[in-house]
């Protein structure tokens, strides 16, 4: 379900929701102020107001202005959306997924982490037998 309510985002309500989540909480002058060539304040409240109506934000009252907040843990939909991801761009294949994956990030990568990487290959192997 987050899979399908997060890629049904627009640009704009991505945007939002990735302050939201870094944030953890937001209200709209916050939001506007982080947001890449802003749009105005009251456009960033009207959006706002979408995202809590389809379900993606909740507000809590903080004096004279609301505080927005996810519903869903970022880990949740950072789950699903790269579920989503590799349904959608690497035909389901997760191996596909992690060696392009690994092949972007061949120059970052140190040694503690591809053994880091190593390990969790080695602990999947035997949690799934």
């Amino acid at each position: 379900m987050a899979r399908a309510m997060y890629a049904a985002l627009s640009r704009r309500e991505r945007q939002i929701m990735d302050i939201i989540y870094a944030r953890g909480r937001a209200g709209a002058a916050e939001v506007r102020d982080l947001m890449p060539d802003p749009p105005s304040y009251s456009a960033v409240r009207a959006m706002l107001r979408i995202l809590e109506e389809k379900g993606h934000l909740r507000h809590e009252t903080e004096g004279q202005r609301y505080v927005f907040l996810p519903v869903v843990p970022r880990s949740k939909t950072r789950r699903s959306v790269l579920r989503h991801m590799v349904e959608t761009f690497f035909d389901g294949s997760t191996e596909q997924a992690v060696a392009t994956l690994i092949d972007l990030s061949r120059e970052d990568l140190d040694d503690e982490q591809l053994s880091r990487l190593s390990r969790l290959i080695d602990r999947a192997r035997k949690e799934g037998r």
